[in-house]
C-alpha cells in the first residue's frame, strides 16, 4: 500500500433533509472522483494511486450542508490542497468535494472534524 489517500466529502443533508435518493447521492461522489482524477491525472501522487487499482484508499466523510462544504473548500484553497468541488447542474448546488490523491499525512488534518458518511 502506498500511503496515498483520496478524501471524499459528501453533504449529509442531501439525503436527510432534501430527500435525495441514495443513488443520486452516490452519483455526486462518483462525478467528483472522476473529475478530480481527470484534472490531476498527470500528478505524481495520482499516478501512484492509479498504479495499484486494487488497493486504492478513499475516505468518505460527511459535511453537514452546503455552507459546511464551502468552508472546507475555502480552507483547502487557502492551503493549496488540490481538489474538485462538484457543482450539480441544473440545481447549481455544491454537493461533494474530493481531493486529488495525497500522502495521508499531508492532508489528514483538514478532515479530522468530519465523521464517516452515514446515509
Amino acid at each position: 500500500m502506498s500511503g496515498i489517500v483520496q478524501y471524499v466529502v459528501v453533504r449529509g443533508d442531501l439525503s436527510r433533509t432534501m430527500k435525495w435518493p441514495l443513488g443520486a447521492v452516490v452519483a455526486q461522489a462518483c462525478h467528483a472522483c472522476t473529475a478530480v482524477i481527470h484534472l490531476f491525472y498527470d500528478d505524481a501522487h495520482t499516478q501512484t494511486y492509479l498504479a495499484d487499482l486494487d488497493n486504492m484508499h478513499k475516505v468518505v466523510l460527511e459535511a453537514a450542508d452546503e455552507a459546511d462544504l464551502e468552508r472546507l473548500c475555502s480552507k483547502l484553497k487557502e492551503n493549496d490542497i488540490q481538489h474538485k468541488l462538484w457543482i450539480e447542474q441544473p440545481e447549481n448546488i455544491a454537493t461533494c468535494l474530493v481531493t486529488k490523491p495525497y500522502p495521508k499525512d499531508e492532508v489528514q488534518s483538514y478532515f479530522k472534524r468530519y465523521k464517516l458518511l452515514k446515509l
